[in-house]
């Protein structure tokens, strides 16, 4: 994937089963957005091949769950409206909201518009969006970013019972605690390049992560805590 003379991504190939939760880490910038960009139809690829399911991504959107990097939601609508409007949208029964919202622990604020509602109710709306049709194939982008540790058990919890009926789920996190237990496979990303994919071995995903995509800073700040004003 290209931007004028930038390279985006670079020699990539991936491929997630039914019933598989695939992990996409790497430092910012390394491509894990742009990737599910491509996946959910929002880019097209400037080389290769992308299918899902078969089809084109953009002829495969009926089956597909995202929650995008900006989430996608509308200051003015209220967590309700959201998921009211999800459901005009794709045609989804809108019996499924008020279970989503007792599940996911947004009902109290069911009437609070999206720009009065903290970052973490904001990521559940926009979570709760992606799994309202339905979908075949959920593209998560960074869905425990900033979510309290019950809301992620929770969220935790939907994606494994998910996995187990035959969705398929590829998401990006930088929370290598909640991945190493979530993920079934791992897919590390450097500067546009997969260096690893695969399932988690003996070694833990924190060692593998900083052997393969980016070592640990090191250098101390020897004046912070001293008595040096």
């Amino acid at each position: 994937m290209e931007f004028g003379a930038f390279r985006s991504l670079d020699n990539f190939s991936l491929d997630v089963a039914r019933g598989e939760i695939c992990a996409l880490l790497g430092p910012n910038g390394a491509g894990k957005s742009t990737t599910l960009k491509i996946l959910a139809g929002l880019l097209a690829s400037t080389a290769g091949t992308v299918t899902i399911d078969g089809r084109n991504p953009r002829d495969a959107k009926h089956l597909l769950g995202v929650m995008p990097e900006n989430l996608g939601l509308f200051d003015d609508l209220t967590i309700e409206e959201h998921l009211l409007l999800t459901c005009d949208i794709y045609g989804a029964p809108r019996e499924r909201i008020r279970q989503l919202l007792r599940v996911l622990s947004i009902e109290k604020g069911k009437n609070t518009p999206a720009s009065e509602c903290s970052h973490g109710m904001r990521k559940k709306t926009s979570f709760a969006m992606a799994l309202l049709p339905n979908p075949r194939i959920l593209l998560l982008d960074e869905p425990f970013e900033a979510v309290d540790p019950v809301s992620a058990r929770l969220m935790f919890d939907v994606l494994r019972d998910a996995a187990k009926r035959g969705v398929a789920i590829l998401l990006t996190s930088h929370m290598l605690s909640i991945v190493e237990r979530l993920a079934d496979r791992v897919a590390l990303l450097r500067e546009g390049k997969l260096v690893h994919c695969g399932p988690l071995d003996d070694a833990s995903l924190e060692q593998k992560y900083f052997e393969l995509v980016e070592a640990p800073l090191t250098e101390t700040l020897e004046w912070f805590g001293s008595s040096e004003s």
